[in-house]
């Protein structure tokens, strides 16, 4: 079963008498293991098609899956329950609230789903090369030390699916490396992450590419380097 299920996915917006067809019929399949890029020029739908894989939209036909639980047409409730569950976010901004600690971002996290371990944050804070930084705010971190704290807030629950939008956007080569090479890891460890992105190098680092060009998917292939080689 697929960690996270699209199947025809319609959303249409309207911007006074202009309809704006944002997607038409997007599908998407993605299992354990994979890490897949969304690639498309800017329109072509990939950060609506984020949204609404992660609840935060309401598609305006299809039904999105995850982790076997229907997440279309669910009260806001319920769709943050399962967020707080299955699913971790990374945005290009960070996830960080700037008046806590990493640490207290983490564990808020966590509380969100019902299950405040402070030794998994421990641990998950020091895998990430912050153990000495859990008590600084994001203002007194580097960019660096900010995307890997902002994962660390993606990773809190041991999501089953890790959504990503533009997360190297502001980055410089060596953290954008960085950050990619710890969404593969997860990967590794049984994750689906799906990244969208306008960066060719991202998306030739991850294990598939699926693109979008007015609302369709135009093309879905694997890459040559795969999560588990």
């Amino acid at each position: 079963m697929p960690v996270v299920e699209a199947h025809e996915l319609y959303r249409f917006f309207h911007v006074g008498d202009i309809e704006v067809r944002a997607l038409r019929g997007v599908s998407l399949a993605v299992r354990s293991g994979e890490a897949v890029a969304v690639t498309g020029p800017s329109g072509s739908g990939k950060s609506t098609l984020l949204a609404c894989l992660a609840g935060l939209d309401e598609p305006d036909g299809g039904m999105v899956t995850v982790s076997g639980s229907p997440l279309s047409r669910r009260s806001e409730t319920v769709r943050a329950a399962v967020r707080a569950k299955h699913i971790g976010m990374l945005f290009q901004a960070n996830n960080l609230l700037g008046h806590l600690s990493v640490m207290e971002n983490v564990v808020v996290a966590q509380r969100l789903a019902g299950r405040v371990d402070r030794l998994r944050a421990d641990q998950l804070l020091a895998s990430l090369g912050l153990a000495e930084r859990a008590n600084a705010f994001s203002s007194q971190l580097s960019g660096g030390e900010a995307a890997r704290a902002g994962l660390a807030v993606a990773l809190a629950n041991e999501p089953a699916l890790i959504l990503a939008d533009e997360p190297t956007g502001e980055l410089d080569r060596r953290t954008a490396s960085a950050v990619i090479e710890l969404l593969l890891d997860r990967a590794r460890s049984g994750a689906a992450v799906i990244v969208v992105t306008h960066s060719a190098a991202v998306a030739e680092s991850l294990t598939r590419e699926v693109r979008l060009g007015d609302g369709r998917v135009e093309s879905d292939y694997a890459n040559a380097r795969m999560v588990h080689a």
